[in-house]
């Protein structure tokens, strides 16, 4: 049973309706006092509850509510409804244990799947699901081929992503850089009911302010200045699908409010069309910040923080499960021998050990680059530690301040010029003509240089 609290009956009435007619069983009330009387004598699977049942309209009538359920069912899960200016109200809600909240006028597909989201994340776990499971189980039960390792933190990691990947419940990975965040997301969906829709990856660390709503919502032509055709953005490449939003911590305020809107409403508007679209899609996020430290801050949105992450998986870095660097050595060895035919290409045993005691700061990305390098600088079918060791030590101890340029040998030309692109856009707004002028480039030279990079851009 759903139970219901709200003290307009319309409401009441409305939401009754709706859920019955998606299989639910109801029970409405309309005051605070009704509502814990029901949670003591027949407790429900889940609460729909309002935050305002006074005259002040302050909210503060319905934490107090919150507070006394939870402390009569402290696993009963409480979905709050509110209004888009009480969102604040509703951040403090999720502090105080609510499970999710929605807004008003709620969107009746969007609040039956979060419905079903809720309720899937706390089914409670039989007894195979409960115990450990080993690699070998947990590949049975779920696709995960891309990813390599048996560490025991990673399995649980596993374990989570493949019970999650089932609802729609968004989630937010972290991880350091270069510990496989990407790998894990593309997991969530390969494993859900959305499998067979699309994936759209989008790096917000690499799309400028000035870009963000072309880039992520598209834009009619004649929109602005420069828009000379019509243009298909993120959110609705993946509409029906997945979208993974990776480096979320670098994105600006503004950007953040904008991005808040779609994923609370599931609406967005492309750029000169003002006909609202509908969005029927998954969020996954991922950051190597401390996104709650970032928002003690004042630099993350508070109730961004807390719609993106009803779910949080955080990834080991390698220094965690060492144990699997051998197994990861191996995959990329086999990985090399097809791609250089050199099938007699294998790492020692003194090497494997070697690589083991490393901090390897970029995680598996490091592990990945030094295997190859190593691989093709030897020209050795068996490589010991010396061979590992020779190219370790070209690995960059330091990264560079701001506006000082990096050591020779620690970045290519290519990703140097990417970079003064990416900051040259958004330094002059995105306006092509613009960037061309302060490159020393003729605007036909900028556009190979952006397609070759995969650097977004509104096209002139």
């Amino acid at each position: 049973m759903i139970l219901i609290v709200d003290d307009d009956i319309a409401v009441r009435t409305s939401l009754g309706l709706l859920l019955k007619q998606a299989g639910y069983t109801t029970k409405g009330v309309a005051t605070p006092e009704e509502a814990l009387r029901l949670v003591q004598e027949s407790l429900p699977q889940l609460v729909l509850m309002d935050m305002n049942f006074s005259l002040d309209t302050s909210g503060h009538d319905g934490l107090q509510l919150l507070g006394q359920v939870k402390r009569l069912a402290p696993a009963l899960p409480v979905i709050l409804i509110t209004g888009w200016g009480s969102i604040a109200l509703a951040v403090e809600g999720m502090k105080a244990g609510a499970a999710e909240f929605v807004t008003k006028p709620w969107n009746n597909d969007a609040l039956l799947q979060t419905i079903r989201t809720i309720l899937s994340l706390h089914e409670p776990e039989s007894e195979a699901e409960a115990g450990t499971l080993t690699r070998r189980q947990l590949d049975k039960q779920y696709n995960f081929k891309d990813i390599v390792g048996q560490d025991a933190r990673l399995l649980q990691v596993l374990r989570n992503v493949g019970q999650v990947a089932a609802t729609d419940a968004s989630v937010l990975i972290e991880g350091e850089s270069g510990t496989g965040k990407e790998l894990i997301a593309e997991a969530v969906h390969q494993n859900s009911h959305r499998r067979r829709q699309p994936f759209v990856k989008v790096n917000l660390g690499g799309i400028s302010a000035s870009l963000f709503e072309s880039e992520m919502f598209g834009h009619r032509r004649g929109a602005f200045t420069d828009a000379k055709t019509d243009r298909v953005g993120r959110f609705e490449l993946a509409n029906g699908g997945t979208i993974f939003l990776d480096e979320i911590g670098e994105l600006d305020m503004g950007s953040q409010v904008k991005l808040l809107r779609v994923l609370q409403d599931r609406t967005y508007e492309v750029l000169g069309d003002s006909k609202p679209r509908r969005l029927d899609i998954r969020v996954i996020c991922a950051t190597n910040r401390n996104l709650a430290e970032m928002v003690q801050q004042g630099r993350f949105r508070e109730d961004l923080f807390y719609r993106i992450n009803l779910i949080t998986v955080r990834l080991p870095a390698l220094r965690e499960r060492p144990q699997d660097i051998p197994l990861l050595v191996q995959h990329f060895v086999d990985g090399l021998r097809a791609t250089y035919n050199r099938p007699a290409l294998k790492v020692g045993t003194r090497a494997q050990h070697w690589l083991q005691e490393q901090p390897l700061p970029g995680n598996i990305r490091e592990l990945k680059n030094l295997v190859e390098r190593a691989v093709l600088v030897s020209g050795k079918d068996e490589l010991g530690p010396e061979d590992f060791q020779a190219q370790f030590q070209q690995v960059p101890t330091r990264q560079p301040e701001p506006g000082e340029l990096p050591e020779p040998g620690t970045i290519t030309l290519d990703e140097l010029e990417a970079q003064m692109i990416r900051r040259t856009l958004e330094h002059y707004g995105g306006n092509i003509s613009r960037v061309a002028k302060a490159l020393g480039l003729s605007r036909g030279a900028l556009y190979r240089r952006l397609e070759k990079y995969a650097i977004p851009f509104d096209a002139e």
